[in-house]
């Protein structure tokens, strides 16, 4: 496992708790296709999910192991694992969340230095700061996903040295999502067959896992203002329920009841047209009251140009000052939130084209960052001590 010249091909494995669905599972996709694309190896490791079959398409080897969990029996992976990254000739070993970290660290620990893979993680969020967390920082480099991440990293763990963390923005591809799409006539169909109460209305879209912190409460009040303020609107609240957050999905429903908005919001539950959501939408929101640390979904809508409205903070708060910055709204004032939102259905608001945060340009950056990685000086070696 001789360290490999820069332009040699490499074998990198990234690996993260499962590939179900969200922000940190794309983004594994996307490099992964990127790096076979390029010429390299791409291996994942995940609990395994619905986008399994999408990776495996790009040309990307998945091995399925339980490495998010955060119990002692996930520990037992550490020489499965490490055995693997001995068998597969691994180069770079990309972590992307806390618990699959400490178990590829401990797997990487016990290689001799000279045959030890480069060490690589993303801070995809403002995780809770101690000990376990810290072990995000401790990669030869570090991907923070946005300035609110890195601005985390420094003032949390002011130990990580500056130069071994790189802002890497995710990024969206324009052709994915192009301006101005409209969906098909045959979707649209289809559409009103399962929701005919839709037509007509003007479209506000809540996306995300239905969690507490993804603002669904503030997305209701403010749905009951504009309705009796005589806007024609409903509302879509589309995303899976984490199988831990069941309970609150409950509140969330019955919220909709107490608040007589039954006829007025539809649950549509984990959706994969998303694109085509966006597009129907009048608004989409961003409504978190943590700090999210990009906002992918945000991202989407805008090149899309469909006007969104979120909290001015976080990833969510830099992407809407240099985008839109008429859709950033203060956090947790749902009059303001109100009066914006009614303000951009009255002017008919479009999105001019994007031209920030492409994927082409995250998947450039990241591709390079493999490519020059060296073994930090007082990095891995220096914290496995």
């Amino acid at each position: 496992m001789d360290w490999k010249m820069p332009h040699s091909p490499l074998t990198i494995l990234q690996i993260l708790p499962e590939l179900d669905s969200g922000g940190v599972e794309r983004g594994t996709l996307e490099v992964g296709a990127e790096i076979v694309r390029r010429g390299h190896r791409s291996l994942v490791v995940s609990g395994g999910g619905r986008m399994v079959e999408q990776l495996q398409d790009a040309g990307s080897q998945h091995f399925a192991a339980s490495v998010g969990n955060k119990s002692p029996f996930t520990f037992r992976k550490v020489g499965w694992l490490r055995k693997l990254i001995i068998d597969e000739d691994v180069d770079i070993v990309h972590a992307r969340s806390r618990v699959p970290a400490w178990v590829a660290w401990l797997a990487l620990r016990k290689i001799p230095v000279s045959q030890r893979p480069r060490f690589v993680t993303t801070v995809h969020g403002q995780y809770s700061v101690s000990r376990f967390s810290e072990i995000m920082t401790r990669g030869d480099r570090v991907i923070a996903v946005s300035g609110t991440i890195r601005n985390y990293i420094r003032g949390n763990y002011p130990q990580t040295p500056d130069d071994r963390v790189h802002t890497i923005y995710r990024g969206v591809d324009p052709a994915e999502f192009p301006h101005g799409y409209q969906p098909s006539d045959e979707w649209m169909q289809e559409l009103h067959r399962e929701w005919p109460n839709l037509a007509g209305k003007r479209i506000l879209t809540l996306p995300g896992r239905i969690t507490r912190l993804k603002g669904h409460v503030d997305f209701l009040k403010m749905l009951v203002s504009l309705r009796d303020s005589g806007v024609d609107a409903h509302g879509l609240i589309i995303g899976g329920v984490d199988r831990r957050k069941h309970r609150y999905a409950a509140e969330v429903k019955s919220t909709v009841a107490e608040l007589g908005l039954e006829a007025d919001v539809t649950f549509t539950g984990h959706r994969s047209d998303m694109k085509e959501f966006y597009a129907i939408s009048d608004v989409v929101f961003s409504l978190s009251s943590k700090p999210e640390s990009f906002g992918r979904t945000v991202l989407e809508a805008l090149n899309l140009g469909t006007p969104v409205v979120g909290y001015s903070h976080g990833g969510v708060g830099e992407i809407l000052h240099d985008v839109f910055p008429a859709g950033a709204v203060s956090v947790g004032d749902c009059h303001e939130l109100t009066d914006r939102v009614t303000q951009l259905l009255e002017q008919r608001t479009v999105v001019p084209p994007v031209s920030q945060y492409s994927l082409a340009e995250m998947l450039e950056q990241t591709l390079q960052l493999y490519e020059e990685v060296e073994p930090a000086a007082e990095g891995f070696a220096a914290s496995a001590a």
